[in-house]
């Protein structure tokens, strides 16, 4: 689903979700840095698209140093390595010169995983590739918009725990 909303309705906190979550489920010993590298990829295009500049080249940086210290682990998705490097450095140039938002596909080099995203695509009710809607608010502020109880709460206990840890 991470690529059906990269390419089709360009929701890339969608993106962040769905990754973040296959990644926390993931054992350790096989966790791959990978999946950080693509989770940091769409909060950075999320962060172009709503101009915090700062916010997309940090993310930016450190996905491209991910994608790149494992070209194989990037095949073996199905993607092309070098032309993901290439992007990605352009990317990072037009945010280092705080140019605007424009939609990417990702290189996508197996026929069978590009013709299953494209007709999920189309389940979905969206067309793969299409450009993203840049005056939908719901995609450009959708991190406003979640209950984020559940992390507030969370870290307020985390606090409360290193408070009690200085106590003793």
């Amino acid at each position: 689903m991470f690529l059906v909303h990269f390419h089709g309705d360009r929701d890339y906190f969608e993106c962040h979700e769905i990754l973040e979550d296959y990644w926390k489920r993931t054992p350790s010993p096989v966790r791959s840095s990978i999946w950080v590298g693509l989770i940091q990829l769409a909060v950075a295009l999320y962060h172009q698209r709503r101009q915090n500049f700062a916010g997309a080249v940090k993310l930016l940086s450190s996905a491209i140093e991910i994608v790149n210290s494992d070209p194989a682990g990037i095949q073996k998705l199905g993607l092309d390595p070098h032309a993901l490097q290439s992007q990605l450095k352009d990317r990072l140039a037009d945010m280092h010169q705080q140019k605007p938002y424009t939609s990417m596909n990702l290189p996508i080099t197996d026929p069978d995983l590009l013709a299953a995203c494209q007709q999920r695509c189309t389940e979905q009710g969206f067309t793969f590739g299409q450009p993203s809607e840049l005056t939908n608010a719901y995609l450009l502020d959708k991190h406003k918009l979640r209950d984020r109880s559940e992390v507030i709460a969370e870290r307020n206990r985390s606090l409360l725990a290193k408070r009690k840890a200085k106590e003793l």
